[in-house]
């Protein structure tokens, strides 16, 4: 027993001090960043953490929706080889690379319909919106919340068309959500670069599962609704859904039960690798016997399909219709329930210091 209490304490303390590195890895890397921008770009970038923009979200293109802080497209290389550092320290190196796969395809959706506009396609009129919504591979935008440093509170924001990355750090606690990754398209099917999936893994084990269940189980699971046009708490909805539905996962054989433990370390494992262990910690200690998943829609690929993994301690949401109805725009979220916008570590720090 001393052994075992032993063996907690000391796994504990390592998990407390592999997060404090973290912390300290994003504070340092954020100010090597801060340090490459001139006054100007820094008086655009370094906003308050009072500022409202800081705890809303929303993943519409630059034209539709106008954002705060530095546009990536105006940094210096200099200043994208130091942002580089810091998304390297949030996420892993599977989340990393979506983050710049997905803004890759924003330039490679503007091409796709400038080919059909030269192929009379679309007309004129069509071709002029389309530009108007500013896809772009540099129109992704960046602020700093406060000062980064280890005490006090702090934040930062990388947001644009189908990315929202939101971390928000108090001393050496730090939360990453609302995380939104999107895609459009989610399959590229013409040019140069057909057949890139940036969100490949959150399609093809959604299925995997789905078409695991026999049919008792799909018949608490499947619903017969209008698929979603897009994920439930999507930024003009409430942000966390109260009603549980579908099947739990203690209703599930040890095959689908790994399954969809396959699918939800997809989301947590985009995470830095302290972060995630942190997430699937939570998990773990309730088990997936709390988890309810539930899908709406095809049960094959390239037709509108969506589903929820809902649990009393995070939110993954997944939506696959496109507003061409092809089940080819993806839109997904990782959320914490109380957590988003650091509102839990917020909060206990107010407490902490009140007088």
């Amino acid at each position: 027993m001393k052994k075992l209490i032993f063996l907690l304490a000391f796994l504990l303390t390592a998990g407390i001090n592999l997060q404090a590195q973290t912390a300290d890895k994003l504070i340092l890397t954020t100010q090597d960043f801060l340090n490459t921008l001139d006054s100007e770009q820094k008086s655009k970038v370094m906003l308050t953490m009072e500022d409202s923009m800081r705890s809303k979200w929303t993943n519409l293109p630059l034209g539709l929706a106008p954002r705060a802080g530095l546009r990536y497209g105006d940094f210096s290389e200099e200043s994208k080889i130091q942002f580089h550092k810091i998304l390297s320290a949030i996420f892993s190196s599977q989340g990393y690379l979506k983050t710049f796969s997905i803004m890759q395809v924003d330039d490679i959706l503007h091409e796709i319909f400038e080919i059909k506009f030269q192929n009379g396609e679309i007309n004129e009129e069509t071709i002029n919106m389309i530009r108007g919504l500013n896809w772009d591979y540099g129109n992704y935008f960046a602020a700093v919340w406060g000062e980064p440093k280890e005490e006090g509170t702090w934040g930062l924001k990388f947001e644009g068309h189908h990315v929202s990355i939101n971390l928000t750090m108090v001393n050496s606690e730090y939360s990453l959500t609302p995380l939104f990754f999107g895609s459009d398209p989610a399959v590229v099917e013409t040019t140069q670069y057909a057949g890139i999936r940036p969100l490949s893994k959150e399609e093809d084990y959604g299925f995997w599962f789905v078409n695991l269940l026999d049919e008792d189980q799909k018949a608490k699971a499947v619903f017969e609704d209008k698929v979603p046009g897009d994920i439930i708490t999507s930024p003009d909805r409430p942000q966390w859904i109260s009603e549980y539905r579908g099947i739990k996962g203690s209703e599930l054989n040890p095959e689908q039960q790994k399954v969809l433990h396959y699918l939800i370390e997809e989301y947590i494992e985009n995470l830095e690798v302290q972060k995630a262990d942190e997430f699937m910690a939570i998990l773990h200690e309730r088990g997936l016997d709390q988890v309810y998943f539930s899908w709406i829609g095809s049960l094959e690929p390239m037709k509108a399909h969506y589903y929820l993994i809902h649990s009393p301690d995070f939110i993954i949401e997944y939506d696959n219709v496109g507003f061409l109805d092809n089940a080819n725009h993806i839109h997904s979220i990782l959320r914490k329930k109380d957590g988003d916008f650091g509102e839990d570590i917020l909060r206990k720090h107010r407490m902490d210091h009140e007088h």
